[in-house]
């Protein structure tokens, strides 16, 4: 029998058509403790073979180290991925957890061309701005990456993190493909205007950490105590100590309506984030779950086959007003931020 693959939409107007859902890749090498390069690389074939095109990565992951790991696979199947890497987000490689935004047009110039060299590719498919700058006018900042459209570099330019109206002027200096920031039954903060605005300019919407970074799953209860010392998530407020017990509870109607389904609590989660697109007609909705594991990029995919009936949406609806904690320690760093 051969292997159901995931049904496929266009990311904006006049984007590359990809799988329904990617891959977020950036725990391949990065953030979440220690990881088995072999099963990640064997978790990136059978993505492919799952019907998953659209493969996310950012410079700032491991300070290109992603990059690189990833180079290999997407230069292996060049016709047939869709990359996508993001700039902005500056380190510190001497104090790891110290973090900086550059939007200038200098510094998109050199980051575009690092990330070519470490990818190995001539062209770049999605750009994305990985985080706002407020202090550089947006159309500065999307005016320098549509000329690397025009070089050839880029096809497809893509804004992370921003609100409605960042958005929409964006979009009048040169067309964007693809809006990324976290969306979830957790997370439901960019309903308040960048959704509307996306909905409004035909971009399509991509969902990052729409399984809350592996809560959603019941994978871990508090991060503090069960995960590594180098893994991120014990930074997060919402996955630490009272808040993720208080988070936890949340979980019940997950597990409930995932019984009835017979799938997983992660599976209809991300049920939940792909029916947003027709909760939000005209909305193409594209979630990148993470994973550098075979058995749960099979399972991820498989969710976007469920249906959950409008009762059940109704029921996930109310959870995100009742989370504790932020998404991070610094909301400013979000387009929370600015709402």
């Amino acid at each position: 029998m051969s292997t159901p693959t995931i049904a496929t939409a266009t990311l904006g107007n006049a984007g590359p058509e990809v799988g329904v859902q990617g891959l977020g890749c950036m725990g391949m090498s990065f953030a979440y403790g220690p990881t088995d390069a072999d099963e990640a690389r064997a978790t990136l074939d059978r993505a492919l073979d799952l019907g998953v095109t659209l493969y996310d990565t950012a410079d700032m992951y491991g300070f290109g180290e992603n990059e690189t790991f990833l180079s290999p696979f997407f230069r292996a199947h060049r016709d047939e991925v869709t990359i996508a890497t993001k700039f902005a987000i500056v380190m510190d490689r001497e104090d790891p957890a110290k973090r900086g935004v550059r939007n200038d047009p200098p510094y998109i110039r050199e980051s575009a061309e690092n990330s070519l060299r470490r990818l190995g590719v001539d062209v770049i498919d999605l750009y994305y701005m990985h985080r706002r700058d407020p202090g550089v006018p947006i159309e500065e900042t999307v005016g320098a990456m549509a000329e690397l459209v025009k070089e050839g570099k880029v096809r497809h330019l893509g804004l992370s993190e921003v609100t409605g109206p960042e958005l929409r002027a964006a979009h009048a200096v040169h067309p964007i493909a693809a809006v990324q920031s976290e969306w979830s039954v957790f997370s439901r903060d960019v309903e308040r205007t960048a959704v509307p605005a996306a909905q409004e300019l035909g971009v399509a919407f991509v969902p990052y950490s729409p399984l809350g970074r592996g809560f959603l799953t019941g994978s871990f209860a508090d991060a503090s105590a069960e995960l590594t010392s180098d893994d991120f998530r014990r930074m997060q407020p919402r996955y630490n100590g009272a808040n993720a017990v208080a988070n936890a509870a949340l979980l019940e109607p997950l597990r409930a309506i995932a019984a009835a389904h017979g799938a997983t609590p992660g599976q209809i989660a991300l049920a939940w984030v792909h029916q947003q697109a027709e909760v939000w007609q005209d909305l193409t909705v594209i979630p990148i779950p993470g994973t550098r594991r075979r058995s749960r990029v099979e399972e991820n995919t498989a969710a976007s086959r469920i249906r959950l009936s409008a009762e059940e949406l109704a029921t996930l609806d109310g959870i995100a007003e009742k989370v504790a904690g932020t998404r991070y320690p610094d909301m400013s760093f979000t387009s929370a931020g600015r709402e």
